[in-house]
C-alpha cells in the first residue's frame, strides 16, 4: 500500500486541498499527525467534508494543539512536549495520505522537525504555490528531500506561472502530478474532478 506524505514549500500553499484530491483519487485513508490551531474545523474535518468516496478513514491526530503556530511553539503554549516516538502511523491496510504541518523544516520540538516524521519508503508530494521567493523555497524543499533519499513529486497550486514552474521542474527533475487552479470554491464536485484528472499519475507512483 502507498504511503504518501504531503508537504508544502511554506504554509497556506494548498496542502489540505491537495491532500483531499489525493485521498479521493486513491480512496486512501488520511492522517494529519500534528494539527496546530483550527480545532473546531481542522484539516481532517476539511478533507472529510470534501471527499465523496465511502472507503476513506480519517485517522485521529497524534497531537491537536490549540494555537495556529509552529508545532513546537503551539505545544509550549499548551504545556506539552511533542515526542516523535508518540507519533505512530495508524494501522490500515489501505493507502495512507499523511499531511504535514507547514514546511519540512518546521520544528516539532527543540531537536526535530517535520522532516523527521517522513519515514523511509514514504513517497513525498510537494505542493508549490507561486509567490515572490517560491522558486527558492521549492528548490530548497525538493533538494533537501532528495538528499535524504526520498522519491519526490510536485503539485502546483494557484495561478499558473509557467516560467516559475518550468524552472522548478527542470532544475529538480521531479515528476509533475498536476496543477490545482484557483477556483471560486472547493467542494466535493471540484475535488472529484481533480481526483479523476490526477488518478492515473497518482496510481503510477
Amino acid at each position: 500500500m502507498k504511503r504518501l506524505f504531503v508537504t508544502g514549500i511554506s504554509t497556506e500553499v494548498g496542502k489540505t486541498i491537495a491532500s483531499a484530491i489525493i485521498v479521493e483519487a486513491l480512496e486512501a485513508d488520511y492522517w494529519k499527525p500534528i494539527q496546530a490551531g483550527d480545532l473546531q474545523y481542522s484539516d481532517s474535518d476539511k478533507v472529510e467534508k470534501l471527499i465523496s468516496n465511502t472507503k476513506t478513514v480519517i485517522h485521529k491526530n497524534s497531537y491537536a494543539l490549540t494555537s495556529p503556530m509552529s508545532p513546537h511553539a503551539a505545544a509550549d503554549i499548551d504545556g506539552i512536549l511533542i515526542r516523535q516516538e508518540s507519533i505512530k502511523e495508524p494501522e490500515t491496510h489501505n493507502h495512507l495520505v499523511i499531511e504535514g504541518a507547514g514546511g519540512i523544516l518546521v520544528p516539532i520540538n527543540d531537536n526535530e522537525t517535520i522532516l523527521d516524521l517522513i519515514k523511509p519508503g514514504y513517497k513525498v508530494i510537494v505542493v508549490s504555490r507561486h509567490y515572490l521567493g517560491s522558486i527558492n523555497h521549492s528548490l530548497l524543499t525538493i533538494e533537501t528531500l532528495k538528499a535524504r533519499g526520498f522519491e519526490v513529486f510536485v503539485i502546483f497550486s494557484g495561478e499558473e506561472h509557467p516560467t516559475t514552474e518550468n524552472i522548478i521542474l527542470s532544475k529538480t527533475g521531479v515528476p509533475f502530478i498536476g496543477r490545482i487552479s484557483e477556483e471560486e470554491s472547493f467542494n466535493k464536485q471540484v475535488i472529484k474532478k481533480y481526483a479523476e484528472d490526477f488518478r492515473s499519475r497518482l496510481t503510477a507512483i
